[in-house]
C-alpha cells in the first residue's frame, strides 16, 4: 500500500517520550476516508521498560454497541480475530505493519461503511508492574465516495503547430470540507504501463507542470484553466508531435486530519482521447547516380537518392523510362509494375526495389538495346491519412539520367560449374553455368546430359531467344520440374541449376548456344562440355553430440547439440532430427522430440514435463536443446539421429536417403553445493523466573534461488546427562511440528517458533521455570524444490549452544540423593518414592515430574502432578496403569499397576516449588530438583499349571465343553437301554398268556402253532 503524506508529521506527533511512565499514543481523530479506499493509522508506544519490540493488539467498539469491544488483529496471536474479521485478516485487506518495534501502523486496504468506529490501539504489559497507559483510541468515519470525473472520449487528428482544447468534468458532494485536485496526462503509444503528467491544479490551487512540459508551460504554450466549479481545460496552444496519443484527466480529493497534514481519500480517471499530430513538411531534392555507358548485356541499375527531407518523413517512389511510368513503389513497400515490365520481373530479368527509406533502385541484369533511353525518378513525401491510406505532402522528380550501350562482337563460350568443382556431394545443388562472350544478337540455349559410363546425350532444358524455357521429358514431372531450374543470368550468361543433386546426375553436360545475327539467315552455334561426379552422401554423413555442461547442477539450465556434418561444409539438404534419451536405470531409449524436415516438432509422451522447460531450436545442420530448470528425472543418457531425405520428394512418403546416429551422452544431474552458515557462538541468556524470552538462531550466508529454510530447536537441562529433546520443527513450508516431549497442552502454550526476517528464527518460551534452565541450540537445514514438485536438501548447520539460566531467587529444594533399586514380578505392583529432605516454607507448594528412561531409548515424561493438584498424562494410554500421588508433606509416590515387561528401565522424578507472586492467582516456580535414577527390574512370573492351561485357548475350550459332550453320551446310552429292556418284557408276557391259552391241546398229542415259540423259549 502506498505511504500517505501524514507518515512523517504522524511520527513527529508520537515522538513524546514519558520518563519513567508507560504511554500509547495513536493518530488524533476524527478521521475522514471514504468507502472503497484504503486507510493506515499508527500506534506508538514510549516509556516501557520490556523488551525493544512490543507486541499490538487493534480492537473496534461499534457505533451501534459503544461499550462491546471487537477484536481485529494482533501482532502477537494468530487467533485473536473475531469471526468478521477473520477472513479479511487472513486474506490481508487488513494487517499490521510494524515501522520500529515499539511503533505500528493498522492498515486497511478496502474500506467498508460497517469499518466505522471508535479503534482501541492496546500494549500488552512486559514491566515488572503496571505504571502508566496501555492502550488509546481514536475514531474513523467511513464517508461515501461521492467523486466523479468524466471527458467526452474522442479521436483527433492535428497539423503540428495546431492548438488543442479538452475540458474535464470533475465533481464532489463530500459533507465533509475537502479540496479537489486535477491531473492532466499523456499516455504515448507504446507505453501502455506509464503515464507523462502535463500539468496538475494541486489542491492548494497551484499549478504545477510536468517535467517535459515545463519550458512550454513558462512560455505559455501549455495552460490549465478552471472555468466554474466543475469545468477544468486543458490547452496546448502548438502541437508537437511528442504529443501525440492518449490523454485523460484525472481527479483526486483531500481532506485535512486533525494533526492539519491533508491526505487522498478518493481518486478518479476519466476515458481517453486519442490524439494524433501530423508532422510539418520539410522540403528535399531528389537525384539519380549511375553510369551513362554500358556494356551491352551487362546489368543496368539506376539509384534514385533523396536529399532532405525530415528525419522521420516517409517516401514513395515511381520509375520513368522516356516519360513514360514503368514502376511504382509505395512508402509501405507494395511493388507496382506496367508496360510489360511485370514479366520481365517475373522472368528474373529486372528488379525493382526501396534500398533505404531514402533510395530507390531500379535493376535490369542483362541491358539490351531496348533498354537504351531517359530513365527518371519521382519521390513524393507521404503521411498515412485517418482512413489508413497514404496522403501525398509534397512530390519532386529528378532530372533524366540517358543510358547508351556499347556493342561487343568477341565470341567464346565457356561451360563450368559455380564453384568451378568437378565433384558435388549428393544433395547438394548441382550449378552450371554457360557463358557468352561478344555476342551482339539475342542468343537461345539448350542444355545435354549424359550419365556417368554412357556416350548418348539426353535433352534436358532450353531456353528460347525469348526466354521461352522447355524441358527435357526425363523433367516434365512436377517433382522434377521442382528440382530443376534454368535462368538467364544476364544478356549472354545461362545457369542450369539441380536444388538436389543424385548420383544419376553424375556425368557429362554439354551446353549448345545459338545466334541468329541480322545479317544472316541461319542460326550460329557453339558448344561445350563439362564432366561432374556426384558423391553419395550415406558414405560421409556423421552426426555428433555433445553438451557444455555433462555435469548439471539441479534447478540450472544445461543445453544439447546435434551437429550434423558431411564430407562438405555446405551441407543444404532437408533433415529430420530425432532426439531419445534412456533413463539412468533403463536399457532402452524413448523418444523425446523429433523436428521434421518442414519445421514439425512432435513430442513424445515418455518425460510430460519436458516440452513445457524445453526450447528447440534447429538450424542447417545443427540441432539444440536447452533445458531450464533440470530435475532428477533429466538425468540419463541422451542421443540424436539425424534423416536425410529427397528434397524433390519432401511432401511424399519417399524413403530416407541416408541417416546417422550420434553417440550417446550422460548427463548427470547433482544438488548444487550449499553455501548454508549459522551462528555458531555459545551465547548464555540470565532472566528472571517467570518472565518470557526469545532464543534466536541467526543465519550467516545462504544459497541463492528459490530456497526455503526449516529450523529444529533442540533442548537439554544442565542439571542431567539426558540426551537432547527435540522441542520443535518449523518446516520447509513453515508448518510448525512439536517432538514427542512436548506434545502437551501446557508445553505448546510456552514454546513458539517465528521467523522474524529472511535471516533470523527466534524460539519464544513463555513464563520461563525453574524446569526451562538449560541448554538449547538449533539445526537449520537448506531445501531446494524443482519444478516437478520435489524437495532436495542442500545443506544443514547447526548453531552454537545458548544456554538458559535464571536468576538466584533464594529459594532451594533438596530431594534424598538415595540411590534405590526395585524389583518387580510381571502383572504385580510397585511403588516408587521420591522424598523432600524437607517440607520447606508452609507457604510454598510442589509440582512433582516423574521421568523414564530405556535401554536404547531417550527419557520421557511419564506423568506430572501439578501444584494444584491437577494430574497431566505424557500418553493418554498411561492413565490406566500409572498413579502418582503425595503420600506425606516430603514424599511423592508412582504406582504402577499391573506391571508389563516393557516398564523396566530407570524412573526419577523432578520437584518444582511454587509460591504466590503479587496476584492472588499467579504462582511462580521458584526453583526445583532432580533426584537420582531409580533401576526397575522386572522378572517374568513363573508359569503354574492353570496358567499353562490357560495359557492355551483351543484346550481351554476342550476342557470346558467335553463335561457336557460325556454327560449327553452317558443319557443317551440310558435311553437305549430302558427301550430295549421295555421290549424285551413285553415280548415276555405276550408268550406267558399265549402258553396258558394252548395247554389242553398239547396234551391231546397234537403241535400248536406256538410250538416253535415255546421250542425258542426253551
Amino acid at each position: 500500500m502506498a505511504r500517505f503524506p501524514l507518515v512523517a508529521s504522524f511520527f513527529l506527533f508520537l515522538t513524546k517520550l514519558s520518563i519513567g511512565q508507560r504511554e500509547v499514543t495513536v493518530q488524533k481523530g476524527p478521521l475522514f476516508r471514504a468507502e472503497g479506499y484504503p486507510v493506515s493509522i499508527g500506534c506508538n508506544v514510549t516509556g516501557h521498560q520490556g523488551p525493544s519490540e512490543q507486541n499490538f493488539q487493534w480492537s473496534i467498539y461499534l457505533p451501534t454497541a459503544p461499550t462491546q469491544e471487537i477484536q481485529i488483529i494482533s501482532t502477537s496471536d494468530a487467533t485473536f480475530s473475531y469471526a468478521m474479521y477473520t477472513q479479511r485478516v487472513q486474506s490481508r485487506e487488513i494487517y499490521v505493519e510494524r515501522v520500529r518495534g515499539n511503533s505500528v501502523f493498522l492498515h486497511i486496504s478496502k474500506l467498508q461503511m460497517k469499518d466505522s468506529g471508535e479503534y482501541e490501539c492496546h500494549t500488552p504489559n512486559t514491566d515488572g508492574k503496571y505504571y502508566g497507559s496501555y492502550s488509546a483510541k481514536t475514531n474513523l468515519v467511513v464517508i461515501p465516495d461521492t467523486l466523479s470525473a468524466a471527458m467526452s472520449v474522442q479521436t483527433l487528428s492535428k497539423d503540428e503547430g495546431e492548438p488543442l482544447q479538452l475540458t474535464c468534468e470533475a465533481s464532489k458532494a463530500t459533507a465533509q470540507h475537502t479540496h479537489l485536485s486535477v491531473t492532466w496526462y499523456l499516455m504515448q503509444d507504446g507505453e501502455r504501463s506509464q503515464a507523462s503528467r502535463i500539468i496538475s491544479l494541486s489542491k492548494d490551487f497551484v499549478l504545477i507542470p510536468g517535467s517535459s512540459y515545463a519550458e512550454r508551460f513558462v512560455a505559455g504554450d501549455v495552460r490549465l484553466d478552471k472555468l466554474g466549479v466543475t469545468t477544468f481545460r486543458l490547452s496546448i496552444a502548438r502541437l508537437q508531435p511528442t504529443d501525440q496519443g492518449q490523454l485523460f484527466c484525472e481527479a483526486t480529493e483531500w481532506i485535512q486530519d486533525p494533526d492539519e497534514t491533508w491526505t487522498s481519500i478518493t481518486k478518479k480517471q476519466t476515458g481517453q482521447t486519442t490524439l494524433r499530430v501530423r508532422p510539418a513538411v520539410r522540403d528535399f531534392q531528389v537525384n539519380i547516380t549511375a553510369e551513362s555507358t554500358i556494356p551491352e548485356g551487362k546489368p543496368l541499375e539506376r539509384v534514385c537518392l533523396v536529399m532532405g527531407g525530415g528525419q522521420d518523413a516517409q517516401f514513395q517512389g515511381a520509375w520513368f523510362f522516356n516519360d513514360v511510368e514503368v514502376a511504382h513503389i509505395d512508402a509501405g513497400g507494395v511493388l507496382s509494375l506496367k508496360n510489360g515490365y511485370q514479366e520481365r520481373a517475373s522472368q528474373g530479368q529486372l528488379q525493382v526495389s526501396k534500398l533505404s527509406p531514402k533510395a530507390f533502385s531500379l535493376k535490369i541484369f542483362s541491358a539490351g538495346p531496348e533498354d537504351e533511353g531517359a530513365y527518371r525518378c519521382a519521390v513524393a513525401e507521404v503521411t498515412r491519412a485517418q482512413m489508413g491510406s497514404w496522403q501525398v505532402l509534397q512530390r519532386r522528380q529528378s532530372p533524366d539520367s540517358y543510358v547508351r550501350l556499347r556493342k561487343s562482337a568477341a565470341r567464346h563460350v565457356v561451360v563450368s560449374t559455380k564453384d568451378q568443382q568437378p565433384a558435388v556431394w549428393e544433395g547438394e545443388a548441382l550449378t552450371l553455368l554457360c557463358k557468352v562472350d561478344g555476342a551482339e544478337s539475342l542468343l537461345s540455349v539448350t542444355w545435354w546430359h549424359a550419365p556417368q559410363g554412357q556416350t548418348q546425350l539426353e535433352f534436358v532444358a532450353g531456353m528460347e531467344q525469348d526466354g521461352t524455357v522447355q524441358l527435357g521429358t526425363s523433367f516434365a514431372d512436377l517433382e522434377m520440374h521442382s528440382n530443376m531450374r534454368l535462368e538467364k543470368m544476364d544478356w549472354a550468361t545461362f545457369q542450369l541449376e539441380i536444388t538436389s543433386a543424385t548420383i544419376r546426375d553424375s556425368g557429362t553436360y554439354e551446353c549448345r548456344v545459338s545466334e541468329r545475327p541480322r545479317s544472316q539467315a541461319r542460326d550460329l552455334s557453339w558448344t561445350q562440355q563439362v564432366s561432374v561426379t556426384v558423391k553419395p552422401l550415406k558414405s560421409s554423413l556423421h552426426v555428433s553430440l555433445m553438451s557444455r555442461q555433462p555435469q548439471v547442477k539441479l534447478t540450472s539450465t544445461f543445453d544439447l547439440s546435434c551437429i550434423v556434418s558431411a564430407g562438405y561444409s555446405d551441407l543444404k539438404v532437408p533433415l529430420t532430427v530425432t532426439w531419445q534419451f534412456r533413463p539412468a536405470r533403463s536399457s532402452a531409449f524413448d523418444l523425446l522430440v523429433r523436428i521434421t524436415h518442414n519445421g514439425t516438432i512432435e513430442w513424445g509422451d515418455f518425460l510430460p514435463q519436458f516440452q513445457k522447460k524445453t526450447k528447440v531450436s534447429q538450424s542447417l545442420f545443427r540441432s539444440q536443446l536447452l533445458v531450464h530448470d533440470a530435475t532428477e528425472e533429466e538425468a540419463g543418457v541422451y542421443q540424436c539421429k539425424a534423416e536425410v531425405y529427397d528434397r524433390r520428394f519432401l511432401y511424399t512418403n519417399s524413403p530416407v536417403r541416408a541417416s546417422a546416429t550420434s553417440h550417446p551422452l550422460r548427463i548427470a544431474i547433482t544438488l548444487p553445493e550449499s553455501k548454508l552458515k549459522v551462528n555458531s557462538s555459545s551465547q548464555v541468556h540470565e532472566i528472571s523466573i517467570n518472565s518470557n524470552t526469545d532464543i534466536g538462531c541467526s543465519i550467516l550466508s545462504q544459497s541463492t534461488g528459490d530456497l526455503q529454510l526449516a529450523v529444529i530447536w533442540y533442548f537439554s537441562p544442565t542439571s542431567t546427562d539426558a540426551h537432547w529433546l527435540r522441542i520443535l520443527e518449523m518446516d520447509r513450508t513453515n508448518v510448525v511440528k512439536y517432538g514427542d516431549e512436548f506434545q502437551t497442552t501446557r508445553r505448546k502454550q510456552k514454546f513458539h517458533a517465528r521467523k522474524t526476517s529472511k535471516d533470523l528464527f527466534q524460539l519464544h518460551i513463555l513464563d520461563v521455570e525453574d524446569g526451562d534452565q538449560g541448554i538449547y541450540y538449533c539445526t537449520v537445514e537448506e531445501w531446494l524444490q524443482t519444478a516437478n514438485g520435489s524437495w532436495h536438501k542442500l545443506g544443514e548447520k547447526t548453531s552454537g549452544p545458548m544456554e538458559l539460566k535464571l536468576r538466584p531467587t533464594g529459594s532451594e529444594i533438596h530431594i534424598s540423593q538415595v540411590s534405590q533399586t526395585e524389583n518387580a514380578t510381571e502383572h504385580s505392583q510397585v511403588a516408587i518414592h521420591c522424598s523432600l529432605e524437607s517440607v520447606g516454607s508452609p507457604a510454598s507448594l510442589f509440582s512433582v515430574t516423574w521421568y523414564r528412561e530405556r535401554r536404547n531409548s531417550g527419557g520421557k515424561m511419564l506423568v506430572h502432578l501439578q501444584h494444584d493438584g491437577l494430574l497431566e498424562y505424557g500418553e493418554e494410554s498411561l492413565g490406566g496403569r500409572l498413579h502418582c500421588s503425595r503420600a506425606s508433606p516430603t514424599d511423592f509416590v508412582l504406582k504402577l499397576h499391573q506391571v508389563e515387561m516393557e516398564d523396566a528401565g530407570t524412573y526419577w522424578c523432578r520437584v518444582a516449588e511454587w509460591r504466590l507472586h503479587g496476584d492472588p492467582s499467579k504462582w511462580v516456580n521458584q526453583a526445583s530438583n532432580e533426584s537420582q535414577r531409580m533401576v526397575l527390574t522386572v522378572l517374568p512370573s513363573a508359569p503354574t499349571l492353570p496358567s499353562r492351561i490357560c495359557s492355551s485357548a483351543p484346550f481351554l475350550y476342550f476342557l470346558f465343553i467335553l463335561p457336557f459332550l460325556m454327560l449327553l453320551l452317558l443319557l443317551l446310552s440310558l435311553l437305549c437301554l430302558y427301550r430295549k429292556a421295555k421290549k424285551v418284557s413285553a415280548l415276555r408276557l405276550n408268550a406267558q398268556k399265549e402258553k396258558a391259552l394252548w395247554v389242553p391241546l398239547k396234551g391231546a398229542g397234537g403241535r400248536t402253532p406256538h410250538g416253535m415259540a415255546e421250542d425258542e423259549a426253551c
